[in-house]
């Protein structure tokens, strides 16, 4: 037993106040734009590739379900609609668990739930049996494992955060490339009930993600004193409530709803649709290999271009929808295999392309304090478009015989999410810096730029002013 010499006990106390203080979180001013980021970004990197990869090749076993099920195509599009869906109406509730216990956990029981609904789909003898599985299981893990990692990477980065982000998305065109012709050839192996086996494998390697994942303080996390004691209100920014009265950000919102409507239609019908128009298994599984190899080079196109700083993120965004619209409402006129394919290479470009931009865009309307909340809301609202598209797609194409009217359809709901982004604050401005950080004052929050910083509008021109208090957040 050791003890303290009597007048030694001065010096121990600093001691201890030295190890208290090491074990303290590290509390930084503002992103650290690097260091361990980039490993955040690496399991972000492979979360979308074992998440929206997956999902985007769906459309292989879409075929096999219709063929042995003998049911429509309607029916059978609503396992990968209600898997989006609850992916996105249930990203609030991974929001609020990743901001009491932090991503790292959340993340691994996220890859755990995944890979047992995909193991158990293997069993089902029923339509229904896949809605469960597939579509409520694998997609509740796909929610608790998508939004901490995409917030981690928010977290992590400022000046280069939309090319941290389309680095991290990039992982859903290469996955996307490979596992369309890997899931048709594990599906001609070893039928469609082995190969969602040998997927439920590959996707349980989501666990590593979650253990890459190290939590981050940053300043702002600390709040106002006794802010911490008002439990309903802590509850309710957990779950991003006080947002529902951000209208900048609702508008924004219902723009992401009606683009992510008719986003995901060519990932479950296109496949089906290059089938029904003459050409074999593998020539229609290598139409989204294609586009998943343009999807890449357009994220790192679309981030690069961000970072810059020459357009507003939503002149982008609005730029890359459009262009994603207009190649949906062409793809009727792909009547043979290299027209069909070059469109195929204008949509992966302009999806690939706007992904980083929608995500990015989410902490400059909202604040980096408030990015968890923000981006599970905005999937939650955003899931009734996911949960509608292909299930609507589905029944135009068993109404009309063709996917004709499903893609345009799917096109015009993108247009139209162009026109709602155009309602966004600043839009038209043409000052790209003075117009970035009106707009984040305008949405209510301190810009991200110069700390002390905020500027407003007056008869047309612009008017630095300086304060020393945050603006309030709340509606415009």
């Amino acid at each position: 037993m050791t003890y303290i010499k009597r007048g030694t006990w001065k010096g121990g106390e600093k001691i201890l106040r030295k190890g208290f203080k090491a074990m303290a979180p590290q509390v930084y001013p503002e992103p650290p734009d690097g260091g361990w980021g980039w490993m955040i970004v690496l399991a972000a990197f492979m979360q979308t590739s074992l998440v929206y990869g997956v999902i985007r090749s769906f459309g292989v076993f879409f075929v096999e379900f219709v063929q042995h099920f003998e049911e429509l195509s309607g029916r059978v599009s609503w396992i990968t609609s209600i898997g989006i869906a609850v992916q996105q109406f249930a990203s609030p509730v991974a929001s609020a668990l990743s901001s009491r216990y932090g991503a790292r956990p959340v993340v691994m029981l996220g890859a755990f739930l995944s890979s047992l609904g995909m193991f158990l789909a293997a069993f089902a003898t029923r339509l229904m049996h896949l809605y469960l599985s597939i579509g409520l299981l694998s997609g509740m893990g796909w929610a608790l494992v998508f939004t901490p990692c995409i917030g981690s990477v928010g977290r992590y980065f400022k000046k280069k955060r939309t090319m941290a982000t389309g680095l991290a998305f990039t992982g859903v065109g290469i996955s996307s490339f490979a596992f369309s012709p890997l899931f048709q050839y594990l599906v001609d192996a070893y039928a469609w009930r082995g190969a969602l086996i040998i997927v439920s494998g590959i996707t349980l390697n989501l666990v590593v993600c979650g253990a890459l994942l190290r939590p981050l303080t940053l300043k702002e996390d600390l709040g106002q004193p006794g802010e911490e004691n008002d439990g309903c209100r802590q509850c309710s920014t957990l779950f991003g409530l006080p947002l529902l009265s951000h209208w900048p950000f609702m508008r924004y919102v219902t723009a992401i709803t009606l683009i992510n409507t008719g986003y995901f239609i060519p990932y479950v019908h296109l496949v089906a649709h290059a089938r029904v128009q003459g050409f074999n298994e593998y020539e229609a599984a290598f139409l989204m290999s294609a586009a998943a190899i343009i999807d890449i080079c357009g994220r790192l196109i679309s981030g690069w271009l961000a970072d810059r700083g020459t357009f507003q993120l939503q002149h982008l965004l609005t730029f890359w929808t459009a262009l994603t619209g207009f190649s949906l409402i062409v793809i009727p006129l792909g009547q043979n295999y290299y027209t069909l394919m070059a469109i195929s290479l204008i949509y992966g470009l302009g999806a690939g392309a706007m992904t980083p931009v929608v995500f990015s865009l989410v902490p400059q309307i909202v604040g980096i304090r408030q990015l968890l909340g923000g981006l599970g809301l905005l999937q939650m609202i955003e899931s009734i478009g996911g949960l509608l598209g292909a299930p609507l797609s589905g029944w135009l194409r068993d109404l009309t015989g063709n996917y004709y009217s499903s893609f345009g359809t799917a096109g015009g709901f993108l247009l139209a999410g162009c026109l709602v982004l155009m309602t966004l604050p600043n839009f038209f401005s043409c000052l790209r810096k003075a117009s970035t950080k009106q707009l984040e004052a305008s949405m209510g929050m301190k810009p991200e730029g110069d700390a002390e910083e905020t500027l407003s509008m007056q008869n047309g021109h612009v008017h630095a002013i300086c304060s020393d208090k945050r603006p309030a957040e709340g509606p415009v």
